[in-house]
Parts: C-alpha cells; structure tokens; sequence
C-alpha cells in the first residue's frame, strides 16, 4: 500500500511509532492513513485471526445500517463519537440519501482522524468534528460544534460504534452514558457495536492481548454486559446480535455463522 505525503494530513506531535486503534482499523478498511506501526500491528492481529478485515467491514455495514434506520425514524441530526478515520459511507453520506440536510457532528480523540476529518469536511457547513474523549461528555455536548449543529430538544441519534470495547470497566462507561442519555430527548437513539469473547474466545483473547501493547488498549464485553450499557433505552428489534444480524438487507449477508464477526450490535430508543 502506497501511504499518503504525510506533510498533508499528519499534525504535529502524533505518535507514529505506537499504533493507534482508528489508524489499524483504517488499514483493515483498506485505508491509507495508517503509519508502519499501525500496519505492523494490524498484520500481526490478521495472522491471528484472519477474517479482521471481514469484521472490520461488517461493522461498517453494521454503521449504515442502524443510520438508515435512525433516520426511517424521523431523525436528522447525529452524534457520531469514535468516528475514527473517514472513509465511504461515512455518517452524512447515508443519512442524506433520504435528506440532503441532515447534520452531523463528529468526534474523535484520535489527531490524524480529526485532522483528515476537517481537511474532508471543511466545506460541508452541515457537518463539524470536535477533539473529544467519550469519557468527557461535557466537552462534547456544551463544544461549540456540538452547540450549533445538534438541537438536543429533537430526538438525535449518538452513535458509538466499535468504540467501548477501548474503554476499561474502570472508566465505569455505564455512569458517562447516562449522561449522554440524559442530555437526549425522548425518541432518541443510541447504537453500539462491541467486541465480545463470547465466540471464538481462545483466539480474541489473543487479539486482545495483543492491543495491550498500542494506544488503545481492548475490554471485551458479553451481551449481559452491554444490556447494562442500554439503561433508560428499550432495545429495537432484533436487540444485541453480531453484526451482520442486526436488520441485513438479505439472509445471504447474514450467512451460516454471524458470530465470526465477534462484535456484538444493538441499538435502543431513549424513553
């Protein structure tokens, strides 16, 4: 893979020598805003289990999916946290399929993110990217990205997408999500994908241990586990499935075995 002149979209100060999670997972995308670690990292996981490339774009199509069904909802404006390195069918490109004038704040802790973020973005007025931690939501909601694009009286869709499972038990997520959740009106969404040992546990483990040594280190979640995360919402149909469970398009993109996905996925309406 040829990487892009860094000159143009690396900021100052990043680490390009420890891998970071939203740079591998843009190598798994087939991305190319990844650095010599990232792809070393992500190699090593892939001779781990092979199919991390397929996991990572079934939870892609996983994002698509629970955005076109937010926005056959009524909803126009979203909260994409974690939203890593952009690439196709990113949160606005869906939603404005059924209306051109959908928002869209981004968020993300990551510099090249944000940094390839705004480059991608900066003419689209509709749409803001904020440098943010999840574990701070007061930086997120009163962020003046956040303050002009999102009108928390509407129902808004926040969605965390393969982004917890990067976040330790210490960090009590449950305790930070309720205040996303609080600050959201009824008839609101929440969408989550999750890492899980539930299958395949010999091998994510390994995977697991493996990301201890990046920036992002993994916590692994079962489905009781993240039934916790969704309190004060009610689970839509068909509730925490693997990716490619979760409302496909066909039976075929399903297939025989959905739990080699290893993500867990489910979204719920505020009450």
């Amino acid at each position: 893979m040829t990487e892009t002149p860094r000159s143009s979209w690396v900021p100052q100060g990043v680490d390009v020598e420890r891998p970071s999670a939203a740079r591998i997972y843009d190598y798994y995308l087939g991305g190319g805003y990844n650095f010599e670690s990232d792809r070393q990292f992500a190699r090593k996981a892939i001779s781990l289990l092979p199919s991390l490339p397929m996991i990572a774009q079934q939870n892609r199509v996983f994002l698509r999916r629970a955005v076109r069904f937010c926005v056959q909802n009524g909803i126009r404006q979203f909260l994409d946290i974690g939203s890593g390195i952009p690439s196709v069918g990113n949160v606005h490109e869906v939603a404005r399929q059924v209306d051109p004038a959908a928002r869209v704040v981004y968020v993300d802790n990551e510099p090249v993110a944000v940094a390839h973020s705004r480059m991608m973005l900066a003419q689209d007025p509709q749409t803001a990217v904020v440098q943010a931690d999840v574990r701070d939501p007061e930086s997120i909601l009163d962020s003046p990205e956040v303050r002009r694009l999102i009108d928390f009286d509407e129902p808004v869709a926040v969605l965390m997408v393969a982004l917890l499972h990067f976040i330790p038990h210490a960090d009590e997520p449950k305790a930070f999500l309720a205040q996303y959740r609080d600050a959201m009106a009824p008839g609101s969404f929440l969408a989550l994908s999750h890492a899980t040992l539930e299958h395949q546990p010999a091998i994510t483990e390994q995977v697991r241990q493996l990301y201890e040594n990046s920036q992002n280190p993994m916590t692994a979640r079962n489905r009781a586990e993240l039934e916790i995360l969704f309190d004060g919402f009610e689970l839509v149909a068909p509730g925490i499935v693997f990716t490619p469970a979760w409302r496909p398009d066909s039976p075929e993109e399903v297939g025989d075995d959905p739990e080699r996905s290893v993500i867990y996925a489910a979204v719920g309406r505020r009450r």
